[in-house]
């Protein structure tokens, strides 16, 4: 469905969500861009989020109010939710609530039952793997498939996470729309790449350490690689250990193999982030689908590739649709070792390859815009029956 025609709401946005700063990762990243943007576009813009210490707060382009909640998805935080909502009820009855992400929606699909809980316009977004988690469950499907038929818009990123939640959820049909991701306003304007003189080339992925971003999987293809090549390179991961053993798993893997050298670089602020795509030469994130997990987009891929970084990926999930095959990276079947390890050899020794897919990248990354996304969402539309 296109986007309809901007008209600012002349009741306030209210964007309720589990996942905002200073909490990472891609639906944080987006439910704080579309806060921003929709705010720029002149609408009355307050978040609702998890609990932060106060010293992380940033300077908001609109307002924010912390909940008494620490953002994930068991009972006890449903029901603190819940509270409140419940205790703003006339604050958000005659308001645009925007739920973009599971956790509030978990919440909501109980209030939906009491009429005057329900917000004048719902609006909400799908990711990808909470499709899944919602249609696994028959009571969950039935609940969620309530709250989209009480929504007044429903929105994706991807055509992919749009067939598939239009596969579970068939009465979306009638009010759904595309909101690609974009790139981070921070990394809008990444100056051209600086000539280095280095003595490796450095690979380098960017995701919080689980098995369903692949760190192990392309680890174990560049130790398949000859040793001269892997005396050539060095494998550099950024992000925060994950409940469970695989960090352990992975440097255990690491420490087999004394020709590569992997750096372990945990979680790093988003000001320093920016040097580390920098220093870079190859990105990798090589995801795959991990129970009811699965990869809906990546908004990571539009930051490496706006650093002029060629892509290595699976073909799989939404990453089509942030890596272009042959054009911004290239793209690997999942479970095909020796054509990943393939893929890596290809661009180490290419020089001239990294370059043209790191140029169309910067190019690829700018096409799509955080204030049409806000458009899309807030747009008035007809009221639902």
């Amino acid at each position: 469905m296109s986007a309809p025609s901007l008209a600012k709401p002349s009741s306030p946005l209210f964007l309720i969500t589990h996942e905002f700063y200073p909490v990472s990762g891609g639906i944080a990243t987006f439910v704080e861009e579309i806060a921003k943007a929709s705010a720029g576009l002149g609408y009355d813009v307050e978040v609702w989020a998890q609990s932060a210490p106060s010293h992380v707060e940033k300077k908001w382009p609109f307002r924010i109010r912390r909940l008494p909640l620490k953002g994930s998805h068991d009972l006890t935080c449903q029901i603190r939710l819940a509270w409140q909502l419940v205790a703003s009820r006339r604050q958000l009855r005659n308001a645009t609530v925007y739920l973009p992400e599971p956790g509030p929606m978990l919440t909501m699909m109980l209030l939906q039952f009491f009429k005057a809980f329900r917000p004048k316009r719902l609006v909400l977004t799908f990711h990808g793997s909470e499709i899944l988690a919602f249609a696994r469950s028959p009571l969950r499907r039935w609940l969620a498939g309530r709250l989209i038929r009480h929504a007044t818009r429903v929105s994706t990123l991807t055509t992919y996470t749009q067939e598939l939640l239009l596969e579970r959820f068939p009465h979306a049909a009638d009010k759904i729309f595309l909101t690609p991701g974009a790139l981070r306003t921070d990394f809008a304007v990444v100056p051209e790449r600086a000539a280095r003189a280095k003595d490796k080339i450095v690979i380098l992925t960017v995701g919080r350490l689980h098995p369903r971003k692949g760190q192990l999987i392309t680890l174990k293809a560049l130790q398949m690689l000859p040793d001269e090549v892997r005396n050539r390179i060095e494998y550099w991961i950024v992000g925060g250990r994950n409940k469970g053993n695989y960090e352990d798993k992975l440097r255990a893997q690491a420490a087999e193999d004394t020709a590569l050298t992997v750096r372990f670089f945990g979680n790093i602020p988003d000001a320093e982030l920016a040097e580390v795509y920098d220093r870079s030469d190859i990105f990798a994130l090589t995801s795959v689908s991990h129970g009811q997990s699965v990869e809906g987009f990546g908004l990571v891929y539009l930051e490496a590739a706006a650093h002029a970084l060629p892509i290595v990926a699976h073909k799989i999930g939404g990453v089509p649709e942030a890596v272009r095959d042959g054009v911004t990276g290239l793209l690997v079947t999942p479970e095909r070792p020796a054509e990943l390890a393939a893929a890596f050899e290809k661009l180490i020794h290419d020089l001239p390859l990294r370059r043209r897919l790191g140029d169309a990248g910067r190019v690829w990354a700018a096409r799509n815009c955080w204030e049409e996304n806000a458009s899309t969402l807030f747009a008035r539309a007809e009221e639902p029956a």
